[in-house]
């Protein structure tokens, strides 16, 4: 094993403890605070977010409107990962550029920044599937981004009932119907969608919206393409 799979293996290693450690008393807090803050918030503004997130999860399904290139195979792994980390980087400066405009427009175009932010996310975990050699053609590789999606942006102690999953995806998807249209698209979105971070609506306050729209799409775009780096990995050195 050559030292680069070696120091993979071991961040592999970090990942998969934090998607399976428990649930911490300072992460109970933050829960019960984010509740309080939902609770205070238009309900028209949660409508808004469960509409992009349906739209969102309904369309990476199909594949409509999201394209991606060819699967690359026969690379080290040490070279198949300079370009993964390349195209993360090109989507954190879009990201955060994108979230910096429309976070100054306070709550409006804040609003008009999530489902945009939302598209970028799920562009650059198409293309980090096929730097990994996979087929997004296939509608359960599609399933797959969207369980890194949800295992990176979802509580602790749902991360930890979508962790095993992840893990045996490969036995996972064979009980997955063959044909995209018999799956349930509608139900499986609605299972996630109360789980999901919504740190984001710092972005649609006033005056701080710019700021933090910037600092926040660039986190959590980078903090997404870790979790898919090493999503991709499990399955990769399992072979």
């Amino acid at each position: 094993m050559d030292s680069y799979t070696q120091q993979v293996n071991k961040e592999l290693r970090e990942w998969q403890k934090a998607m399976q450690r428990g649930i911490s008393v300072p992460g109970r807090l933050s829960r019960g605070i984010q509740r309080k803050i939902n609770s205070v918030i238009p309900e028209k503004v949660h409508a808004a977010l469960t509409t992009a997130i349906k739209q969102t999860t309904r369309a990476v399904i199909s594949g409509a409107g999201f394209t991606s290139p060819p699967p690359l195979f026969e690379e080290y792994l040490a070279v198949r990962e300079a370009k993964v980390r390349e195209r993360i980087s090109f989507y954190k400066t879009t990201a955060a550029t994108e979230g910096a405009l429309t976070g100054a427009g306070g709550i409006l175009l804040g609003l008009a920044d999530f489902p945009l932010f939302l598209t970028i996310k799920m562009k650059m975990l198409f293309d980090i599937a096929a730097l990994y050699g996979r087929n997004v053609g296939d509608y359960k590789e599609r399933l797959f981004i969207l369980h890194i999606f949800f295992i990176t942006f979802s509580t602790q102690d749902f991360r930890n009932k979508l962790y095993p999953i992840i893990a045996d995806w490969e036995n996972y998807s064979k009980e997955l119907p063959e044909d995209i249209n018999a799956f349930d698209w509608r139900n499986f979105q609605q299972q996630y969608r109360d789980y999901l971070d919504l740190a984001k609506l710092l972005q649609l306050m006033p005056v701080i919206g710019a700021a933090v729209g910037a600092y926040v799409n660039h986190r959590l775009t980078d903090k997404l393409g870790q979790s898919a780096m090493n999503a991709y990995r499990l399955r990769l050195l399992k072979k």
